[in-house]
């Protein structure tokens, strides 16, 4: 986790907003660090995305001692129209069942992570 991030040129099929977001719901408790290391980001880039989504309302979090609690709203719709009617659950389980799909078993999230999200 101490390595710096690869950099990567060209266009990916997800955003990192979506990478963080599932990153978060994985680990509600998880710390910049852990999300920057996972999302090959830097800590800065990480700490803007979580304000994207706190500011767009998908995403909020209680202060608890010196640790963030993390809360998505996975009932709120995607940002893009193209995207309408999906949800936030619908994308994370998506990527869970990817994650837990390819993964090793040691880093594979369960579908229990997401609130109120059933397996696929």
């Amino acid at each position: 986790m101490d390595r710096a991030p690869e950099s990567h040129a060209g266009w990916t099929f997800l955003t990192n907003h979506s990478r963080v977001l599932a990153a978060i719901a994985d680990d509600r408790t998880t710390r910049v660090r852990d999300i920057a290391a996972r999302c090959r980001l830097t800590e800065r880039a990480v700490q803007k995305i979580i304000a994207d989504l706190e500011g767009g309302g998908y995403l909020t979090h209680v202060r608890e001692g010196r640790s963030n609690v993390y809360s998505v709203a996975t009932d709120k719709r995607l940002r893009h129209p193209a995207d309408a009617p999906a949800t936030v659950a619908e994308l994370l389980s998506i990527l869970i069942h990817h994650e837990s799909t390819y993964a090793s078993a040691s880093s594979a999230p369960t579908a229990s992570s997401v609130e109120g999200h059933e397996a696929p």
